[in-house]
């Protein structure tokens, strides 16, 4: 199995809150700085999206990828990459963890990230860092500022 990378962040936000950003795909170009475009292309019998296209340019990786989401209960969420033109694989998740009896909420994203072109894995875990990183931290100022 591929090594991840995972960091954890807390939000002041009802895990409820944090899950209606985080389900809001057409909304990630205004704070995902990497996301440039989402597009729900299918969605489950619960109206939640099932795969979604996105194109990315987060500098030296540029894309236009699928990935297909799973939604487990109300806290979490994983997905795995459907196709893309640079990956071989994109696979993460979103675990939300109630904190002070649900008043805030700790987001664990986890991500692997495999890429067509040969990198050394030290870098490949530097990407995801960096990925992951601000990922939670637009995140958190979307969540936080709406509330």
């Amino acid at each position: 199995m591929a090594e991840h990378t995972s960091s954890s962040i807390t939000i002041e936000a009802a895990p409820a809150d944090v899950m209606e950003v985080i389900a809001d795909f057409d909304r990630y170009p205004e704070w995902s700085g990497e996301v440039k475009e989402a597009d729900v292309l299918t969605k489950d019998d619960q109206g939640r999206a099932e795969k979604v296209r996105m194109l990315l340019d987060a500098g030296a990786i540029k894309d236009d990828y699928t990935l297909e989401y799973t939604w487990t209960g109300d806290n979490q969420v994983s997905w795995s990459l459907v196709k893309s033109q640079m990956l071989r694989s994109l696979d993460g998740s979103y675990l939300l963890a109630p904190v002070d009896s649900g008043k805030r909420t700790e987001v664990t994203y986890q991500l692997t990230v495999d890429v067509k072109i040969p990198m050394l894995g030290m870098i490949k875990r530097k990407a995801e860092k960096v990925i992951i990183d601000r990922a939670l931290a637009g995140l958190k100022k979307r969540v936080e500022s709406a509330a």
